[in-house]
């Protein structure tokens, strides 16, 4: 085998090896219902904040832990609980992206990721532009 072949050879070894370890850290989205089923597997849930139910939260008394319900696109609802402050956008959030594990039928959060609407979403809504839009070209009759 030449030398230039060997190299090469070790290269692609090399780019596939790092290919599978990027494939090892990424994460899809799970479902209440399929984190139930990974006990102790750390998982990304995206849901919403259940706005029904109380959020549980006294930052006076212990502000390292908060407990609210979450309800997935599939309509599940799970109890969260966070050992951390309460992210200040909670309640604003349009989906959360919640990071941890499933034990003993609640979610233990390690970090909440909060997924705020767009604020161009009530701009668009009333007509106007955004910086880098285009405006659309008119038909006169």
């Amino acid at each position: 085998m030449k030398r230039t072949q060997l190299i090469l050879l070790i290269g692609i070894a090399v780019c596939i090896g790092v290919l599978l370890s990027f494939l090892k850290t990424t994460s899809t989205y799970d479902t209440v219902e399929t984190a139930r089923k990974k006990p102790g597997q750390f998982v990304h849930v995206m849901a919403k904040l259940d706005k029904s139910s109380p959020i549980q939260y006294d930052a006076l008394n212990n502000p390292n832990y908060l407990r609210f319900a979450a309800i997935d696109s599939l309509g599940q609802r799970m109890i969260v609980e966070y050992n951390n402050a309460k992210p200040e956008n909670l309640e604003m959030s349009d989906r959360l992206v919640l990071k941890g594990r499933y034990s003993d039928s609640v979610f233990l959060c390690k970090e909440i990721q909060t997924k705020c609407p767009s604020k161009y979403k009530e701009e668009e809504a009333k007509g106007l532009k955004h910086p880098g839009s285009v405006p659309l070209p008119t038909t006169q009759p």
